[in-house]
């Protein structure tokens, strides 16, 4: 529509002169497997208590209420604490006082080309220098390996190494993607990191790779985080993780499965399709599923595994 904002940008910031540096982009949804970049941000957000809104969207041109319904309390007689979706800009700062933006939120259910034009707005009033986005995917990949992380960027002068995967992958999109090809287009630099989530880990919040996840912002960014918390996060996960395993002999078994088919991959150092050994197949996905519905409800229901008294 001609003249409408579908985003609202502060007019100045205090004690800001200047341009920044690099915009963080994490939208919770498709593409954030384990809450990885939610998680990412929520801590961003945190060392710095949530820093200063710069710039909000208008967040009811974006999202779908009936397939994302937000929560809201219901107090004997009354409804109330409406939660309200949000999508901002902050402004924060890192731990040696480096000014830079956080975008987060929801990602559009709807008008993804008129979202990338609204961040186009934010990108240049405040002369942006980079935009690096954070998500995540499932993958068959065993918990017990490092994190691998997909890279990509407007230019390859961006990247940090070559990547793994060869030709062409057709995937489903998302406003993350569009968003990097339209600044790509408008001459803005983009670059982003995907990380590989264990899948029987996928519906958990997974620290561990929003770890990863900041140490790639860290080094493209150009910034310095404490991930002191994040960290000791991702090692209490890994050992709720272990101990359940450990007294879960057919989830175990799927996952030494895995460890074998990612070694086999990276000593071949193949590169392409899956990350699967062709002589190792993986068990079947509704073998997978009876497994990890058992392991999601040990590990988040009632009835949690506990330490040896």
């Amino acid at each position: 529509m001609s003249g409408e904002r579908l985003v609202h940008i502060v007019d100045e910031i205090p004690g800001v002169d200047g341009p920044i540096g690099t915009m963080v982009l994490a939208l919770d949804g498709f593409l954030d497997a384990g809450s990885a970049a939610a998680v990412a941000a929520r801590h961003l957000a945190d060392l710095d208590d949530g820093g200063s809104v710069v710039a909000t969207f208008d967040v009811d041109q974006f999202h779908d209420y009936r397939a994302r319904r937000p929560a809201v309390s219901f107090v004997r007689d009354h409804y109330e604490a409406y939660d309200a979706p949000r999508l901002v800009v902050r402004l924060l700062r890192d731990a040696g006082g480096t000014p830079y933006l956080l975008l987060h939120g929801p990602e559009p259910d709807n008008r993804w080309e008129a979202f990338t034009r609204a961040v186009r707005e934010v990108v240049q009033r405040f002369d942006v220098g980079r935009v690096i986005s954070l998500g995540s995917v499932p993958m068959a990949v065993p918990h017990t390996r490092p994190i691998a992380m997909t890279e990509h960027a407007t230019s390859a002068e961006l990247l940090s190494g070559a990547s793994m995967w060869s030709g062409e992958l057709r995937v489903p999109s998302s406003a993350q993607a569009l968003l990097e090809i339209r600044l790509g287009e408008w001459g803005h630099a983009a670059l982003g990191y995907v990380a590989h989530i264990p899948h029987y880990l996928a519906q958990l919040e997974y620290p561990r790779a929003s770890l990863a996840l900041l140490e790639q912002v860290e080094r493209a960014g150009r910034l310095t985080v404490d991930v002191g918390d994040l960290r000791a996060a991702a090692e209490e996960r890994e050992e709720e993780v272990a101990r359940y395993l450990a007294s879960n002999t057919e989830i175990e078994e799927v996952v030494a499965s895995l460890e074998r088919q990612y070694d086999t991959f990276a000593e071949a150092e193949r590169s392409g399709a899956n990350l699967l050994a062709e002589d190792q197949p993986l068990p079947t996905g509704e073998e997978i599923g009876r497994q990890f519905e058992q392991f999601l409800a040990g590990l988040e229901g009632p009835e949690s595994p506990e330490e040896d008294a």
